[in-house]
């Protein structure tokens, strides 16, 4: 029988982009070069990243901090929407909200999400082979850290909608073998100044 040992997956969205979300701001550089510092002595050997500019360049900033550590870009890390639930899935009272929230993305994220959030659970969740543990850290969107953070849970599949990760923010979810899934945090911030916290996110959720 094959030894089995626990991965913790680090995850954490992107930091701040800039109003094409062509590349970072500068708070957004800064976001990822105090993730980085915060992660600088952590055991990881593996950083994953999304496809697209914002994301790329936050891995690249946080690796640059690290000291060997093997980045690569997957598109199972990329920005779509992971699910999407059929009206009588939702609640009455918020459904149709909800329903337009998700009608405003474009078909590509929509069509294809779907499969790529399945890629994403097979290629990051669920206990390693081996035995030893393995920690790997994958910088993504809020869109995915919600899916995974929902199937951890065991929550219904439409409520990775609802999760509000901020920019450079560290979310951590243990896969221990015969155990049940763990979110150890989620949305830590600690390693980043008031000024650069919940960055895009109105007033009210600046906690």
């Amino acid at each position: 029988m094959t030894a089995m040992a626990t991965r913790y997956l680090y995850l954490a969205r992107h930091g701040e982009a800039t109003s094409d979300e062509s590349t970072l701001s500068e708070r957004g550089r800064s976001q990822a070069w105090l993730l980085g510092e915060r992660l600088r002595h952590s055991p990881l050997t593996q950083v994953h990243h999304g496809p697209l500019p914002r994301v790329a360049e936050t891995a690249q900033l946080i690796v640059e901090r690290l000291d060997g550590v093997p980045v690569r870009a997957a598109e199972s890390a990329g920005d779509y929407l992971p699910y999407l639930p059929r009206k009588d899935e939702l609640p009455a009272e918020s459904a149709d909200a909800l329903l337009g929230f998700l009608a405003q993305f474009p078909a590509e994220q929509r069509d294809h999400g779907p499969r790529l959030a399945q890629a994403a659970v097979e290629q990051f969740t669920g206990p390693v082979e081996g035995d030893r543990p393995r920690h790997e850290l994958v910088v993504t969107h809020a869109f995915l850290i919600g899916w995974l953070v929902r199937a951890a849970l065991d929550a219904p599949k439409w409520r990775w909608m609802g999760f509000s990760p901020a920019n450079a923010a560290l979310t951590v979810i243990r896969y221990a073998p015969g155990r049940p899934d763990s979110v150890l945090f989620f949305n830590d911030t600690g390693h980043l100044p008031p000024d650069l916290r919940w960055t895009g996110f109105p007033p009210e959720l600046h906690i």
